[in-house]
């Protein structure tokens, strides 16, 4: 199955969150996107989302 984001592609969760950057994929799990993010703060956060409840921006 080909994935429906590619790497570099910005992203956020359907229903609001922080603009955050796709940086890769692990499709044998259910969370297959891996993101990263920068807070307030200026900390990078690195997430794991589903692709159904991300949409591009």
């Amino acid at each position: 199955m080909k994935p429906k984001f590619k790497k570099g592609q910005e992203v956020k969760q359907e229903f609001g969150g922080p603009i955050m950057t796709v940086i890769g994929f692990e499709p044998e799990l259910i969370e297959n996107i891996i993101t990263q993010w920068e807070d307030e703060q200026g900390t990078i956060i690195t997430g794991k989302f589903m692709d159904d409840v991300l949409i591009p921006v």
